[in-house]
């Protein structure tokens, strides 16, 4: 692995066609650039799809690789996608087991279980990236995070993890322009969280309820609905809410989808199948915190 000073032309790269978006990757790849050498906590969703291609152009593919987290809570299909992307484009990766339920608090699910996660992958990345002789650890926060309630993002201060796309400016909506530019299909994939973000907090986690929730996530996904949550409620007799985008409710709720998807749901072990009519939307767990639960977040994750 060689290490590397930043191409002078990283800013200057010629012959994209991005316009608003240009100066802003260029900017990516000389923040990536300012390091010799990477590894990229790579999920296969848009922001750190992105992240990766950009590693790769700046540093070069011998001076990054991407790593991916096996867990329950880690849908199969992302894994694929994860994989099959950087064997197309010849970047390496590695696949590590991670057990989520076995950090400690983690299948307690309380409000900062998030945090608890991410200190514990993060550290594993960092001691991989250690021992392989790697300089720093990527991940792919954007600006657009700093609107919700993301506990995580203390656990990626603390370890001194990188959060490049964010110290470029990028927003969500920019991240899927430059890849669309780029080329790459995954700018419209449809935003991706780890199927612990399904429980309200303060419901045990198990490997049992995970397992629920990604065989019903992937039966609706198979049949068509590709923006979709199945949010877990209940320690005993269990309900499946479904989100969806609000145009495709009422397809949802026609037959003969409305009774396929309540027979498999009842098979799978679920009491009452629940269709949310207000639709999909990001982080809509966090709508039962209190107050006083995110103003600790804030104060506790002060740089």
């Amino acid at each position: 692995m060689n290490t590397k000073e930043p191409s002078p032309c990283v800013m200057n790269t010629p012959n994209r066609p991005f316009k608003n978006t240009k100066e802003k990757y260029d900017i990516l790849l000389n923040i990536i650039g300012m390091h010799g050498s990477a590894v990229v906590a790579f999920s296969g969703g848009v922001d750190s799809t992105l992240l990766a291609y950009a590693a790769a152009e700046a540093l070069g593919r011998e001076n990054m690789f991407c790593v991916t987290a096996r867990a329950l809570s880690f849908p199969e299909r992302e894994l694929k996608d994860a994989v099959d992307f950087c064997e197309e484009h010849g970047i390496r990766h590695e696949v590590v087991d991670f057990d989520e339920l076995g950090v400690a608090g983690f299948a307690e699910n309380p409000p900062n279980r998030c945090y608890l996660c991410k200190r514990a992958l993060f550290s594993v990345f960092k001691t991989l990236a250690k021992e392989k002789g790697f300089e720093v650890v990527f991940e792919g926060s954007n600006t657009d995070d700093a609107s919700d309630y993301r506990p995580g993002m203390q656990a990626v201060r603390e370890l001194g993890i990188k959060s490049p796309l964010k110290e470029a400016g990028l927003a969500k909506e920019e991240i899927r322009a430059v890849l669309k530019e780029l080329g790459l299909p995954v700018w419209e994939k449809p935003p991706l969280a780890c199927l612990s973000t399904r429980f309200p907090y303060g419901e045990d986690i198990t490997a049992e309820k995970l397992k629920m929730v990604g065989k019903a996530e992937q039966f609706l996904f198979d049949k068509g609905f590709k923006h979709i949550r199945v949010r877990f409620h209940g320690n005993n007799n269990y309900t499946a809410r479904i989100e969806t985008t609000p145009g495709v409710i009422a397809e949802l709720a026609a037959e003969p989808i409305r009774g396929e998807t309540d027979r498999y749901f009842k098979e799978l072990g679920f009491t009452w199948v629940a269709l949310d009519l207000a639709g999909y939307r990001m982080g809509s767990m966090n709508e039962g915190l209190s107050e006083k639960d995110r103003e600790n977040e804030k104060h506790s994750s002060k740089d």
